[in-house]
């Protein structure tokens, strides 16, 4: 699923609705069998997610058989109050893999699903490459006059979540939690797909070594589940590969 898109009157238009505006504060399947009843009313749901990261909390995608069905439940349903929260919706931008599985055939799901993780990859790789140059960064954008300043005190507990809902923090990649993909970095120029297979194959339900276009020393490989991952990471991180003996970074992806 992907963000919002603005609606703008298309006659036959994509079938999930992006649900916005919804309380943070509520379990998820509390939320999913909320707003698995109140739409159910407009037609047949035939898959919902709930969003539970931080970037992407208070967001819902309904997936409904019938594109006419959506259609009714944004006129219907929009500004209704869901735990003391007026809901906003709209379509989404991008098809649901449900709705994919049902309309095309296997090719068709894989191209989606390529597509889609392809998206998440290059987006994950913008933000490790922009935080790395915020640490290499002067703070304020200029050196400190000579003199003029005292070392500056790494404040406590930094990246931890803020107290203040509006600080918008977000979790270090070194704490965040299990999936089936991992994200590689600081890799030798050299490796490739090839050589990284020769590495991550070894572990449990390896699937595949995912480079991305146009950004060296980096990489995603994905497992059929969670436990090649994990076992994958705690068994390759930190680890020297090429001449240099560069030290490898292994991280779960960004979810």
């Amino acid at each position: 699923m992907s963000a919002v898109a603005a609606h703008t009157g298309v006659t036959n238009p994509p079938n999930p609705t992006c649900v916005k505006n919804l309380e943070e504060r509520i379990k998820p399947d509390q939320l999913k069998e909320a707003l698995t009843e109140i739409f159910s009313e407009y037609g047949n749901v035939i898959e919902l997610v709930a969003k539970t990261n931080l970037k992407a909390k208070g967001q819902a995608f309904v997936v409904f058989d019938e594109t006419e069905a959506a259609e009714r439940a944004i006129k219907e349903i929009q500004g209704f109050e869901l735990f003391d929260k007026s809901m906003l919706l709209d379509y989404a931008r991008t098809k649901s893999d449900a709705t994919v599985q049902r309309e095309g055939s296997a090719e068709d799901f894989e191209v989606h699903r390529r597509r889609r993780l392809a998206e998440k990859e290059r987006k994950q790789a913008y933000e490790a490459a922009e935080a790395q140059k915020k640490l290499k960064r002067p703070a304020g954008g200029a050196p400190p006059e000579a003199g003029s300043a005292r070392p500056v005190k790494a404040s406590r507990g930094a990246g931890l979540k803020s107290s203040n809902p509006a600080a918008g923090a977000v979790i270090p990649e070194e704490y965040l939690p299990p999936n089936k993909i991992l994200f590689v970095q600081n890799l030798p120029e050299d490796y490739g797909v090839d050589g990284l297979t020769a590495i991550f194959g070894r572990f449990e339900g390896f699937r595949e070594v995912r480079m991305v276009p146009g950004r060296r020393g980096i990489a995603f490989v994905e497992y059929e589940a969670e436990a090649g991952a994990i076992s994958a990471k705690e068994n390759t991180a930190g680890m020297a590969l090429g001449e240099e003996g560069k030290v490898v970074k292994v991280v779960y992806q960004r979810q």
